[in-house]
């Protein structure tokens, strides 16, 4: 491999290679463009979108226009784009990933494509990680696309619907991916097509792709509701966690274990298996469980909340640590991002886990929530028509960017070649002697005046080294969990000559660090890293804050042998190794079988994280074409199609179901089940009786059919013709389709959620469980059609002329959260059932039972 390399280039230089003429020709084009006037140059953009209509594509135009967006940017913001920023500008209108080094210009790369394919007139998405990010990003960069005459619009969390229409109808949009990704969801649960706020999925930029598509996929959006149920079992299960006595095992409980009947002892009440993440109780801590809960067996079917509680309780206790995974601020638990250090505002972990945290920190506990509508990041994305992506680490995820998003990732050299170096990285035995070797190597870096940026992986940790700092008189900045807009400006001023900044993991992700004067001659930016991440990319991250654009800096991780990464997944034979050599206290070991070590538990990680990550999405990919198919149903009635014919089948359809389930093929008309028929088809269909007439028993099955189908199509005639407009009766159709749709798809995101939980369990009886998650899925939604179909026309048989008959939303939206899928357990969920009595939801002031509730 390594020699067929040498001879052709990697897959990345040969891409590169093809790519240049075209860099050329637009360089050669500067002169030309430099004479343009303003308004000359501005008059191209109407030129390219004629061309277009007139024949042209995209790649006919690609190197006049880049020029010209070259030529803008230079007038507008003072900025020109290097050869390197036109090749990437390239590989992304490609629709692929351009992985281009920290300070290498990713924002201003974006510009061309954007343009390019804005002339379209379809929408662009430009996808950034914050809010902030997007606002300014818009702003800057949004100077080039208004002076060429386009229109920029950006999405903010804080915007109202008109807004987010205003901006989703420019030309360019900038934006998060919650954002896109949210209003996506809700434009699925509008009841008028004025209501839409998005355009078609057409193209997507998305800036940080690695942090978007790989770190997010695992947690998906949701948009819930609230449910009723109580709280009280949280605060309960929670005094009994703190009773309970955590125990080890003799060995590790895996299926091989089992099959092989191997003995494990336990002891204690539960036992903790931290790198799965879960928590079990053994035989003696179920025997607690009973006794406190007053039942004879936990395994009872009807005790299984309980047993769901107490598990959940435990793991609140024992695997979520405050201030790593999360923060309590106003009483009230945020989750911390592990990516990012950064607080997730309106994100809840779901299955209840949120609950009991809320019951262990003794805040208030909120009410479980029902979901309403949910996607996960990988097949939202996959919905554009096209996207592509840039990041500064992607390369060692390339596997599954390829087989997910079908993107492939191209390295984009560096403008001017990378003289940061990087050490090996600095290990020691125990965890105080690393903390006070980095705060040693901080005060003598501080001493010669080289800035120190320290990135930690969890808010504690950057917080201990700030309180050692401290101590020394050694001024410094510290970048947690609380994100603010400050955040850019600190990440800008660590540069600076003596600066020393404490970040958490890829704080400021988006912002350059500026040298400060005279820092190059003192070495440039040093990065100190106090562990390695679970991921190389976010290490790599870390390290690339450093020399950017050919500035000086150097970088070196600092690791104990009781960090978690070594002490849950480096070898016990590497260990052992170390303390039979007896190294005295302080002093740093560097041994390349020691990198080795922790390059492998990395890997062994990201590849597992992969796993886990591809299996979710093959799950997903079922709910993901149910919906499609729910969602295409939605919009046919948005759209104002009219509903005639559907109805139509959907009587008919009904009428055979119900023959089908009550009479089969060998049957003589002597033999049919005309009771069973008529208690199932005439609650529906408003007919008479069916009786065994003479004529009847000359008939076979399908003429039975038949003749019942031109019974209920009669009897629906009989009702349009009751209407004044035949329109009316068209509304009608759409109000009921839509309301009972919304419910029954509702129930049906529930019913696939409880499904997903218990599927697992099909491995013991040697089943695929993806495979039976597919045929019950399918089953499932089968049933749930089927139901949407008999509803309507029972509404629909049923409805009566004088109501006034208006479309209303199924349920309410109370939040939209970012779920995560640490808890993969099912949400129990009840809602508050009206009662025919109630005041009607609908607002009209009459009974439930007189207005809407007729129909239903």
């Amino acid at each position: 491999m390594g020699l067929i390399q040498k001879i052709f280039g990697t897959h990345s230089e040969r891409e590169i290679k093809r790519i240049l003429p075209l860099v050329d020709r637009i360089e050669a084009l500067e002169p030309e463009y430099e004479k343009l006037s303003d308004e000359a140059l501005r008059a191209k953009t109407a030129e390219f979108k004629n061309r277009l209509k007139n024949g042209e594509t995209l790649d006919d135009i690609l190197v006049e226009a880049y020029a010209t967006v070259r030529e803008a940017s230079k007038r507008t913001i003072g900025l020109r784009h290097f050869r390197v920023q036109l090749i990437g500008g390239m590989i992304l209108h490609q629709g692929r990933i351009a992985e281009m080094r920290t300070g290498e210009g990713k924002t201003l790369v974006a510009t061309l494509p954007a343009y390019l394919n804005a002339l379209e007139e379809k929408g662009v998405h430009i996808v950034t990680v914050n809010d902030y990010l997007a606002k300014r990003d818009a702003e800057w960069m949004g100077q080039v696309h208004e002076f060429l005459g386009l229109k920029v619009g950006v999405i903010l969390n804080s915007m109202e619907k008109d807004e987010r229409r205003e901006a989703y109808a420019c030309d360019i949009t900038y934006g998060t991916n919650n954002e896109f990704g949210f209003d996506y969801l809700r434009d699925n649960m509008v009841i008028y097509k004025e209501q839409l706020v998005q355009r078609d999925l057409h193209y997507a930029i998305i800036d940080e792709v690695d942090s978007v598509l790989i770190d997010e996929a695992r947690t998906p959006l949701i948009i819930s509701g609230s449910s009723g149920k109580s709280t009280e079992l949280y605060r309960v299960c929670d005094i009994l966690a703190r009773q309970l006595e955590k125990g080890k095992a003799s060995g590790e409980l895996t299926k091989m274990a089992a099959i092989m009947k191997e003995e494990i002892t336990e002891e204690g009440d539960f036992i903790v298996n931290e790198k799965e993440k879960n928590v079990h109780l053994t035989e003696q801590g179920i025997k607690k469980v009973e006794k406190f809960f007053n039942i004879e067996n936990l395994a009872d079917p009807e005790n299984l909340e309980i047993q769901h509680n107490i598990i959940l309780a435990l793991r609140a206790h024992n695997l979520m640590h405050r201030d790593k995974d999360y923060v309590v601020k106003d009483n009230e638990v945020l989750i911390v991002d592990e990516f990012t250090g950064r607080i997730m505002p309106g994100r809840r972990y779901s299955d209840g886990l949120h609950q009991a945290i809320e019951a262990k920190e003794n805040v208030k506990v909120k009410r479980e929530s029902k979901t309403l509508a949910t996607i996960t990041f990988q097949n939202f994305f996959n919905k554009y028509h096209k996207k592509c992506g840039m990041t500064g680490t992607a390369l060692t995820e390339e596997q599954e960017f390829r087989e997910i998003y079908g993107m492939d990732v191209i390295e984009i050299p560096t403008n001017v070649p990378v003289i940061r170096i990087d050490h090996q990285d600095a290990v020691y035995k125990t965890k105080r002697e690393k903390l006070e070797a980095i705060v040693n190597e901080v005060v003598a870096s501080h001493k010669k005046g080289q800035p120190v940026l320290v990135g930690t992986i969890t808010i504690d940790a950057s917080e201990e080294i700030s309180a050692m700092l401290k101590k020394k008189n050694i001024p410094h900045n510290v970048l947690n969990a609380k994100f603010h807009e400050m955040e850019a400006e600190i990440v800008a001023e660590a540069g600076k000559l003596g600066a020393v900044t404490i970040a958490t993991n890829m704080a400021g992700r988006g912002t350059d660090i500026k040298l400060g004067e005279g820092v190059a001659e003192v070495g440039g930016l040093k990065i100190i890293g106090t562990e390695r991440h679970e991921s190389r990319r976010i290490d790599n991250q870390l390290r690339g804050r450093a020399g950017r654009q050919g500035d000086p800096g150097e970088s070196r991780f600092y690791i104990s042998l009781e960090d978690d990464l070594m002490r849950l997944f480096g070898s016990e034979r590497l260990m052992s190794i170390f303390n039979s050599l007896g190294i005295p206290e302080g002093e740093q070991i560097e041994h390349k079988m020691l990198s080795n070590a922790i390059e492998k538990a990395q890997k062994r990680i990201e590849s597992n994280n992969f796993g886990i990550r591809k299996n979710l999405l093959e799950y997903d990919q079922v709910n993901n074409e149910q919906r499609e198919v729910i969602y295409a149903e939605r919009r046919k009635v948005l759209n104002g199609e009219s509903m005639r014919d559907t109805i139509y089948r959907m009587i008919t359809d009904t009428v055979e179901g119900c023959v089908n389930t009550c009479i089969s093929e060998d049957q003589s008309p002597d033999e049919w089940n005309l009771d069973e028929l008529n208690s199932l088809l005439l609650p529906i269909i408003p007919m008479d009786p069916v009786e065994l007439t003479p004529d009847m028993k000359r008939m076979k099955k399908n003429d039975l059919i038949q003749h019942l189908k031109e019974i209920a199509v009669k009897l629906y005639e009989e009702k349009e013709a009751q209407f004044p407009e035949p329109e009316h009766l068209r509304e009608v159709e759409r109000v009921i389709l839509l309301k009972v749709i919304d419910r029954k798809w509702m129930d049906h995101i529930d019913d696939m959620d409880q499904l997903r939980q218990g599927i697992g369990l099909q491995a013991y009886g040697n089943r695929q469980p993806i495979v039976e998650y597919k045929f019950q899925g399918f089953e499932m939604f089968e049933a749930m059609t089927a139901a949407i179909r008999e509803e309507t026309v029972k509404a629909l048989m049923h409805v009566k002329v004088e109501q006034k008959v208006e479309r209303e939303q199924v349920a309410k939206v109370t939040g939209t959260n970012r779920d995560d899928t640490l808890a993969n357990a099912p949400i129990r969920r009840s809602g508050k059932k009206i009662q025919p009595n109630d005041p009607c939801p609908c607002n009209s002031g009459r009974k439930y039972k007189h207005c809407c509730g007729r129909n239903v």
